[in-house]
């Protein structure tokens, strides 16, 4: 069970180190390219959730993400033992909720600094990969856990 807390808690610090940098090192709307009109560093802040939407409705994310992290809490420690790619996942999204959720909490918005422009993609954070990251393990394992079960019922 420790290792699925260490892995959120490596994913809370992955993504509160690289905010750190890009808030000490970076002025806001300043753009770094590291690929030159692909994939920038871009300081960005965000008072929303994803793609922009829902501006400035602080309360209302810090009391989903409360609700979001008691629930994997519970839930990751009923199917660890028997599940790895699901407590993997959960420790992913589990991490980065904290993520946002520290910076929501204290500073009241969000600091992105991800920018794919090749695509137009909106700005974006490591906590956020780690959530995207975290759903796609889920979504993986749920897969598994169907074809699993087609296979018995065979």
């Amino acid at each position: 069970m420790l290792r699925y807390y260490v892995l959120a808690v490596l994913a809370l610090t992955a993504d509160q180190l690289t905010k750190w940098a890009v808030v000490t090192y970076m002025s806001i709307g300043q753009s770094i390219p590291l690929i030159p009109n692909i994939f920038h560093l871009t300081s960005h802040r965000n008072r929303g959730a994803a793609f922009g939407i829902l501006q400035n409705q602080r309360i209302f994310f810090i009391v989903v993400t409360i609700a979001v992290v008691i629930g994997i809490l519970v839930y990751l420690r009923k199917v660890y033992v028997e599940h790895k790619l699901l407590s993997v996942g959960l420790s992913f999204v589990l991490g980065g909720a904290m993520g946002n959720f520290v910076d929501r909490a204290f500073k009241g918005e969000v600091v992105d600094m991800l920018h794919f422009r090749l695509i137009n993609y909106p700005i974006f954070n490591v906590a956020d990969c780690f959530i995207v990251v975290g759903c796609a393990l889920i979504f993986l394992h749920t897969l598994r856990q169907s074809n699993q079960e087609k296979k018995v019922e065979v």
